[in-house]
């Protein structure tokens, strides 16, 4: 009766053990895994604004209209009418960059900001001087928040003095 008894606890600690072994490894394996999940995410968002700064250099003629697909698994596309500014934001577990330095990646600037225990990365891209940027016609900042979907974002040379780009969801 002792030896099964005997069985039954060394059963016990050594499923005990495991169950703590797999915690600790979970401890640490995904907090990484969430920072390469981000890393990723934020090198995808660069990659729709370079899209977008694409677009904008191909309609380069009053009346023309171009298409880009925005498929946004976090973060948001802020298209900044006043400011003539079009930058994303992302919560991110991954310190992307340096904190409070801007640098830059073609015509988009990077900065990561730490907020609480996350770090805040703007992307943006600067049309000030060179293009009037609006949505829908106006002069506003319109947020497009992550979706499962994905948007078409429309793009519109109207013309003028300062070329207006004008964009819209579809």
């Amino acid at each position: 009766m002792a030896k099964r008894g005997q069985i039954w606890v060394e059963t016990v600690i050594y499923t005990l053990i495991a169950f703590i072994m797999i915690g600790l490894v979970l401890t640490f394996a995904i907090p990484k895994i969430q920072e390469i999940r981000d890393e990723i995410l934020i090198e995808q968002s660069i990659e729709i604004l370079d899209d977008i700064n694409e677009v904008v250099r191909e309609v380069e003629v009053p009346g023309n209209i171009r298409i880009v697909e925005l498929n946004l698994k976090k973060g948001t596309l802020n298209i900044d009418g006043e400011n003539d500014l079009i930058y994303f934001e992302i919560e991110s577990a991954k310190q992307y960059s340096e904190y409070g330095a801007n640098i830059s990646q073609g015509n988009i600037i990077i900065n990561t900001e730490s907020f609480n225990s996350i770090s805040l990365v703007t992307l943006t891209s600067n049309y000030t001087g060179s293009y009037d940027i609006t949505f829908d016609g106006a002069d506003e900042l319109k947020t497009i928040s992550e979706a499962s979907t994905i948007y078409n974002l429309k793009i519109s040379n109207k013309g003028g003095d300062l070329i207006n780009l004008d964009f819209t969801l579809n």
